[in-house]
């Protein structure tokens, strides 16, 4: 089912980045005791009801465990649920019998993409050979990548980007930057070095928690790292989104929207639109439910 438009006829504001789930310690071991706050279900209702208070039309749920099961779920809450836009999804990326497992969800209209837990592998993870024949195998059925990396993995992303020109890529949360520690290097370097691979989008999503996780969080300690995002990727590259439930660790989901939107607030009303929903719609248009947004973006 189509998201419906937004009032006066604008893109719908699309957050390109959450996550549902039902809470099993045992599935979560990421969440340790300083981030409690998230040891519990977040559910559909509760997402939705942040979306209405920071007037989000429709969402990308992203997968948080490696596991077809929750694949397999994170579809079915879609279908059963319309402002869930998108599915990025998990799969055994260096499995053999990839293209027989993609097959088996060729009717699932919401599946716009995959992820792998990247971000806390061991150096030259994207480096392996299996890992590398089933992105070929991605870019054959045409889901996209979404590259969820910490800063001192760029160029290892670099790498991989380079070994697949025609598979589309989405960065999630600019690759983590250091916000914590005030540093721009040499993750600043490194961004702009990915951003020229044109196959390649950027997520302003997860910064909140990198800013403010463990300290107070300030919109102005988030601009020098928005900054460097647009200088890399310009507005037509970026996709807005909320890395929620985890963004609560540091903010509330409404002021994250608001501190976005005050951002890039003198921004053209074009480029606000292709930020703020068309981006996402384009880079996630294998999903039927955004293909012909993508088309008027």
């Amino acid at each position: 089912m189509m998201p419906k438009q937004a009032a006066s006829g604008r893109i719908p504001h699309i957050d390109a980045h959450h996550h549902l789930w039902c809470y099993r310690q045992e599935e979560f071991a990421w969440i340790d005791d300083a981030s409690s706050a998230l040891r519990r279900d977040f559910a559909v209702c509760d997402l939705l009801h942040a979306m209405d208070l920071a007037s989000i039309d429709t969402a990308i749920a992203v997968q948080a465990r490696e596991s077809l099961e929750e694949t397999r779920w994170l579809l079915q809450t879609a279908s059963e649920h319309p402002r869930i836009c998108a599915v990025v999804g998990w799969v055994p990326l260096a499995d053999r019998d990839l293209p027989h497992l993609l097959d088996s969800f060729h009717n699932c209209q919401t599946l716009a993409g995959f992820r792998v837990i990247a971000q806390d592998q061991a150096a030259g993870y994207f480096d392996q050979s299996a890992l590398n024949n089933g992105m070929r195998v991605l870019t054959a059925f045409n889901y996209s990548f979404d590259l969820l990396v910490r800063a001192h993995q760029l160029t290892e992303a670099i790498r991989l980007v380079d070994r697949h020109p025609r598979q589309s890529f989405v960065l999630d949360h600019a690759a983590k930057p250091p916000i914590h520690a005030g540093r721009l290097e040499p993750w600043k370097s490194q961004l702009l070095a990915l951003a020229e691979r044109p196959n390649v989008v950027c997520k302003l999503s997860g910064l909140a928690t990198e800013a403010g996780c463990r300290q107070p969080f300030t919109s102005s300690s988030l601009r020098p790292y928005l900054d460097v995002c647009v200088q890399a990727f310009g507005c037509e590259r970026l996709l807005a989104g909320s890395d929620w439930p985890v963004c609560l660790l540091a903010t509330t989901y409404e002021h994250w929207w608001s501190m976005l939107r005050e951002y890039f607030v003198s921004f053209s009303p074009g480029e606000q639109a292709a930020m703020f929903g068309g981006n996402a719609a384009r880079a996630y248009s294998r999903s039927t439910a955004l293909c012909s947004l993508a088309g008027r973006a």
